[in-house]
């Protein structure tokens, strides 16, 4: 590269780094994010720079700190976006664990953003920050399942019926049946859950709000139909009703149970509740639980997890319905090898 090649990539670099008034960074910081970058420039030949840039840009300079401080006039719009390492870095996490929950014009028009911010991390040497996402990951707590699939068709149209308030027609195959349904759905949100993804909606003429599985959509077209309108629907309280926990009722319960410490600990960092008491373990080594819960089944199926952990006292019903349970297993045996 010729050294007038170097220097017009270095101006365009600059010009990357610098952001609006109010904000405003530091000529040595300027530096620091070139030599990410690969340019090893000497901090006087930067402040040469930046004054020429401002012969041309509406540069502004903060002379009564040192070193000074550089910004954008704060009306100028500027068609070079910022990209440091940190922005970055945030983008390449963004894409790795939130691209099953953007709309696809987003990812659409993000494509070109995640592209140039892998290839930025690429190129760094020597910057800690640039290998973060080799040593960062989410993982789910409890056994992850493979990501149900879903038709190539329905995540942007649905996404697109969410945002653009519309109607689609769709095939569903019913769960506990395994027969397929037509619907008119009226989109209202999308919940990712586990290995799943669900859209709320109202069908056809009723008002309840349902769920369905996107996996489960066979296919799904615009619809004719006018699109019906829940000004009052709010995803998070709807899911604060406790509506993905297979709620029982609305109302909550006094969970009362005696717990091995193990267990206790874990609660004792991650609470079930707002309302949780633990007691001190006793001479048989069990800890007293009192928490307030949802009355849904997905708490008992928690519950039951942790097998003989946790001997439920109340509700009754959960402690009879756990042990109905473990006499069902018993009984069973070894399915399938003869006895």
């Amino acid at each position: 590269m010729s050294s007038r090649q170097d220097t017009l990539f270095r101006y365009l670099a600059i010009l990357q780094l610098i952001p609006r008034y109010p904000n405003q960074k530091a000529t040595t910081t300027i530096q620091a994010s070139l030599e990410e970058q690969g340019f090893r420039v000497e901090l006087r030949s930067i402040q040469r720079d930046l004054d020429k840039i401002s012969a041309h840009f509406p540069l502004m300079c903060d002379q009564s700190v040192r070193p000074y401080r550089w910004s954008f006039d704060p009306d100028f719009k500027s068609s070079l976006p910022e990209l440091d390492t940190a922005s970055a870095l945030t983008l390449v996490l963004a894409e790795q664990y939130l691209i099953d929950l953007l709309p696809q014009i987003a990812i659409d028009q993000l494509a070109g953003q995640f592209d140039k911010a892998r290839k930025y991390l690429n190129g760094l040497n020597g910057n800690k920050l640039a290998h973060w996402s080799h040593y960062v990951k989410a993982v789910p707590n409890g056994k992850a399942l493979k990501p149900a699939p879903i038709h190539r068709d329905v995540w942007p149209l649905v996404t697109d019926a969410l945002l653009s308030n519309y109607a689609v027609d769709v095939d569903y195959v019913s769960r506990s049946k395994e027969e397929h349904k037509t619907f008119t759905l009226h989109p209202l949100g999308i919940v990712a859950r586990h290995s799943s993804s669900y859209l709320l909606a109202t069908v056809n003429d009723y008002e309840d709000v349902r769920q369905f599985a996107l996996h489960r959509i066979r296919t799904i077209a615009k619809s004719e139909r006018p699109f019906k309108a829940k000004p009052d629907f709010c995803v998070d309280s709807y899911i604060e009703k406790g509506a993905f926990g297979y709620p029982v009722d609305d109302k909550t319960v006094s969970l009362k149970a005696f717990i091995k410490p193990e267990v206790a600990w874990l609660l004792s960092e991650t609470p079930l509740s707002d309302k949780q008491i633990l007691a001190d373990e006793n001479a048989e080594g069990w800890v007293w639980l009192e928490a307030e819960v949802p009355n849904d089944q997905q708490t008992q199926w928690w519950i039951q997890g942790f097998g003989a952990s946790i001997d439920v006292v109340e509700p009754v019903s959960w402690r009879e319905s756990i042990h109905q349970q473990a006499r069902e297993i018993l009984r069973m045996g070894s399915p399938g090898i003869s006895r």
